[in-house]
């Protein structure tokens, strides 16, 4: 059985300065229709410094949506136009400081697939230099250094609960150990 849905009209409900929202009626597989609600999303990245003793850069931030300070890896949306691999270089030197000699794709993650398109493009960073932070505005980070068999350690206890860096650091921890 085909499982696709037939996008039959959209609207563009709200346009803010990171997200869009469109209200889409579908036909289902069985002939009805239904409504779906999509968040529009620019897309973003998110990267996994680590140092040559296998310690990783870490920024703790507050959240809004949680009320709470979340421990993330370096990440953030793309600008309009930009490259994908230089919008992790740009992600990593403001949160961080740091510049990566090795920048390796890990691959996509898509962290709400019910109702937002956004696609998150992960990076491993490798051969580290540090130099001077350069947040936005409106960005207020703590920075951290954790070994990664620690973060390893605290996503599964459940210590940290965010999605992308879930996803990053388990996949460099796989990629760094191969």
């Amino acid at each position: 059985m085909d499982i696709r849905e037939k996008t039959i009209s959209s609207e563009q409900v709200y346009d803010g300065r990171i997200i869009k929202l469109n209200v889409d009626r579908v036909i289902c597989p069985n002939g009805r229709e239904a409504t779906r609600e999509i968040v529009r999303h620019p897309g973003g990245v998110a990267v996994v410094p680590v140092d040559k003793d296998g310690y990783v850069y870490m920024v703790r931030q507050y959240r809004v949506p949680y009320d709470t300070i979340m421990l993330e890896v370096p990440a953030g949306k793309l600008d309009k136009g930009e490259e994908i691999e230089a919008a992790a270089a740009r992600e990593l030197r403001e949160e961080t400081g740091l510049t990566a000699k090795n920048m390796v794709f890990m691959g996509n993650f898509y962290p709400s697939v019910g109702f937002c398109d956004e696609n998150l493009r992960m990076y491993l960073a490798t051969d580290l230099s540090q130099g001077e932070t350069d947040p936005d505005d409106d960005e207020f980070l703590n920075i951290e250094k954790l070994h990664i068999d620690r973060l390893v350690d605290m996503i599964m206890n459940n210590e940290i609960k965010d999605g992308k860096t879930i996803a990053a650091i388990l996949k460099a921890k796989i990629l760094l150990g191969r």
